[in-house]
């Protein structure tokens, strides 16, 4: 049986000076990916207001270069992310997103057109779905028992930092730099970043279980050491030594072969994409993407809006760390739950608020009904979900079954990035939002109906259970857990 959360706490004392740098070292380095998604995709919120007549944007061509990155950018991303995640392991994947991050942002920054920033933004877009799959699987797996959550939601953290970061970095650079071609400055920031993430990989090393289910068994047990103290990584290593001689000799040699043939399996994957698709449901990203869009068209002028988005971006990082903070101490179950509630009351005021008469107040409170949002999805939704991802599905077909749950959540974000400006335009903001509302009333629905609880479990132990038990039968952590 597998390593319990009792065991991996207690020996989680035992771990040296040496084991704790390494696993800061290991966080830092690989959630600079989460760093890059957020500010390449909240970068073009500001970039928008001066690339309209840089580029001679229409309507359309604005939900294209927006959503470009999205789908089939970041979707296609997912799918490339989660099969070179089990090609060449979580190191080469995340050392390939940097590269793509690195000449997305570049042919971005220097595009003379529509088609050429596109084209970069579909670039942009693969490392984007490509990272949003490797890193939570990467953290999830180099991660102790105790200290899972909070390492792979280290990961949402950095994402929404990334958010922040562009929003402030376009007030800055709108502030400092008076010029129409400012957006390319804007854009071309993401290349340093994108540079750090490609040398920093190269001092870590691949996942224990990727190794492990390739018979590098020595590896295995070497990457365990750097992490945990002797005693907790030769039981961990033990357990997944069995676990991952298992998983081989039962493998049907192929992702899809393993789907038809176990139907545990198949209910794990739908669980995981109807989460990723509850997730974007939220309507999250379009405050991400139009903040200052929707701001403006409350009467506000083009600077007031970009200095007021940076307040979404602080409140983003104050959710992802109380979130962070939670999850060491609740059942995920019950924030997700809090969470929808939230995100659909806030949608409704959202709604009424666009109903009162153009006023200053009337902006201000439309800016305190999305940041109401942002706070309830990046405390108990955006975090948690990246988490769930990482943990549900079993070894054989994690890299496969994360890519195709993220191809899931990139199409769905896509879809309701690009249908959101015409939506507002042919309905208005009101029915819109109102729209929101209800859609997260069925997403609270789903949520209770079938998430699983995966707090104080190992990997290797969720896999047992799922083995035996529907996802949805599987509601309560163990008796007497502590820590993530």
């Amino acid at each position: 049986m597998s390593i319990h959360s009792s065991a991996g706490t207690s020996s989680g004392a035992q771990r040296s000076p040496a084991n704790n740098r390494f696993l800061i070292k290991l966080t830092v380095i690989s959630t600079l990916g989460g760093l890059l998604f957020g500010y390449d995709t909240g970068v073009i919120s500001g970039a928008l207001l001066y690339m309209q007549d840089d580029l001679q944007l229409t309507t359309v061509t604005e939900a294209v270069v927006v959503s470009s990155l999205l789908f089939p950018g970041a979707a296609f991303g997912a799918l490339l992310g989660g099969k070179l995640a089990d090609v060449l392991g979580r190191k080469g994947s995340l050392l390939v997103c940097a590269g793509l991050f690195l000449f997305g942002a570049l042919i971005c920054a220097l595009a003379p057109n529509v088609p050429v920033m596109t084209a970069g933004r579909i670039l942009l877009g693969f490392g984007v779905g490509a990272a949003a799959v490797t890193c939570p699987l990467y953290l999830a797996e180099m991660a102790p028992a105790d200290r899972r959550g909070r390492m792979v939601t280290i990961n949402e953290l950095m994402i929404v930092t990334g958010q922040f970061l562009a929003f402030a970095m376009n007030a800055l650079l709108d502030a400092l730099i008076k010029d129409p071609h400012v957006w390319r400055w804007m854009l071309g920031v993401a290349t340093v970043p994108a540079i750090a993430l490609f040398v920093g990989m190269f001092f870590l090393p691949d996942s224990p279980r990727w190794y492990a289910v390739r018979g590098r068994l020595q590896d295995t047990r070497r990457v365990l050491s750097l992490g945990r103290g002797p005693a907790e990584a030769a039981e961990e290593y033990n357990v997944i030594a069995e676990h991952a001689k298992r998983d081989v000799s039962e493998d049907k040699g192929a992702a899809m072969r393993d789907l038809r043939a176990f139907p545990w399996m198949r209910r794990i994957l739908w669980i995981g994409c109807g989460l990723a698709t509850v997730q974007q449901a939220t309507g999250i990203n379009t405050v991400n993407y139009y903040a200052p869009t929707i701001l403006r068209s409350t009467g506000l002028g083009a600077s007031a809006s970009l200095i007021l988005t940076i307040t979404v971006g602080v409140v983003a990082i104050i959710g992802t760390v109380f979130g962070i903070w939670l999850i060491g101490r609740v059942n995920r179950r019950p924030l997700l739950l809090t969470g929808f509630t939230g995100v659909a009351a806030g949608h409704a005021v959202l709604a009424l608020s666009f109903l009162l008469p153009e006023t200053a107040f009337r902006s201000y409170l439309i800016l305190a009904a999305m940041l109401f949002v942002v706070f309830f999805v990046q405390t108990f939704i955006g975090t948690l979900v990246w988490l769930l991802l990482s943990e549900i599905f079993p070894m054989t077909i994690r890299g496969f079954a994360m890519g195709i749950a993220v191809f899931v959540l990139w199409t769905v974000n896509a879809a309701i990035s690009f249908a959101f400006p015409p939506l507002v335009a042919t309905l208005g903001a009101t029915l819109t939002f109102g729209l929101f509302a209800l859609v997260n009333v069925g997403s609270l629905t789903f949520v209770t109906k079938f998430a699983p609880e995966t707090r104080g479990r190992s990997l290797e132990e969720l896999e047992d259970d799922f083995r035996t038990h529907h996802p949805a039968e599987v509601r309560e952590a163990p008796v007497g857990v502590h820590g993530g």
